[in-house]
């Protein structure tokens, strides 16, 4: 009983002697400790749009939208609660950042408190389904080296990438065939492919 009666004591008594500690901010600006988390900052060159931080947010504060040929991820750093999730587990570790430089995040309208990134989309030339954004397609071809070649979408992803590729003619209505296979297609309808191809002419 005594241990902590006479720390409150000598804790009382420094606080007489050395007076109240009061910051200077926001006169000076405050230099925050080296691990603090601030707003988390996506990085345009090094994010692949895979969304794999939307799906480790425990706040689900991060929005994945798919439109037309555009995918587009958006952070509500109002509902944040600053983990670092969405860092810890970003495919390629730089792509989304919390900094420790911005922490003063007070604003009037909290439509003003995101960040977003947009990536281009590939999507299925058969069904038009979502399969990924042409830079995360790229960003697993070069990963896997030369075992890309085993998945015509990567093959062909990182030929449109190189510029030794143009985009394919459309296919229009007809029935899947065995050319399909070397278009860039969603899981469910290259399955359908070799289910359904003649193989035996």
């Amino acid at each position: 009983m005594r241990t902590p009666k006479l720390r409150e004591l000598k804790e009382a008594i420094k606080s007489v002697v050395q007076g109240p500690y009061t910051t200077t901010f926001p006169v000076t600006p405050l230099k925050p400790a080296e691990a603090f988390r601030g707003q988390p900052e996506y990085h345009e060159e090094d994010c692949i749009g895979c969304g794999a931080c939307a799906e480790v947010c425990p706040a689900r504060t991060i929005d994945v939208i798919d439109e037309g040929n555009t995918r587009t991820l958006i952070h509500h750093y109002d509902n944040c609660i600053y983990c670092g999730q969405c860092q810890a587990y970003c495919t390629t570790k730089t792509g989304i950042t919390l900094s420790n430089e911005k922490y003063e995040l007070a604003v009037f309208d909290r439509a003003q408190a995101v960040t977003s990134v947009e990536k281009e989309l590939v999507r299925c030339e058969s069904c038009g389904g979502v399969i990924s954004t042409r830079e995360h397609l790229v960003w697993i071809a070069r990963k896997v080296g030369s075992l890309a070649v085993a998945n015509p979408v990567l093959t062909v992803a990182l030929q449109q990438e190189l510029g030794i590729t143009t985009d394919p003619v459309p296919r229009g209505e007809k029935d899947l065939g065995r050319a399909d296979s070397y278009r860039v297609m969603c899981p469910t309808c290259r399955r359908a492919v070799y289910l359904t191809e003649d193989w035996l002419g």
